[in-house]
């Protein structure tokens, strides 16, 4: 599914001048048909009560699943974009690092859905995530 030649460096690239960096994501694992990652819950992913804010652990799942969603097209002739995102908040964390996996779950033409699951260090799930992608022409 993914180009088998893509690296975890070749994503970390990726994140250079984005939110990721900001965030501190950092891509862990390339799968055939998932990557991982994790994000640190610091100050600048936490709300003001200390606990990983939601907008954050959306930010993180957008990024997994936009990331999986450009390793599957042709980049010279395509890109692919947020269209929706929905996302569940399970479980509250305070401190540590939380993990996501992107997988599949409909690769087409033009649209694309993915399963994003943030869990904690010991698999507790923390948000479950889907985002829809457009794929679109580059003109």
């Amino acid at each position: 599914m993914f180009n088998p030649s893509t690296t975890l460096a070749d994503l970390q690239e990726l994140n250079k001048g984005t939110l990721g960096e900001h965030f501190e994501i950092l891509f862990t694992e390339i799968g055939p048909n998932y990557i991982c990652a994790k994000m640190p819950i610091t100050e600048k992913t936490k709300q003001p009560v200390g606990i990983l804010h939601g907008g954050a652990s959306v930010a993180f799942a957008e990024t997994l699943g936009s990331v999986a969603a450009n390793l599957c097209i042709d980049k010279s002739k395509k890109y692919g974009v947020g269209l929706e995102i929905h996302a569940n908040h399970i479980r509250s964390v305070k401190e540590g690092y939380v993990y996501g996996k992107v997988t599949p779950l409909h690769v087409g033409q033009s649209t694309q859905v993915w399963e994003i699951k943030i869990t904690t260090e010991d698999e507790k799930l923390v948000c479950i995530s889907r985002l829809t992608v457009a794929i679109l022409d580059r003109k």
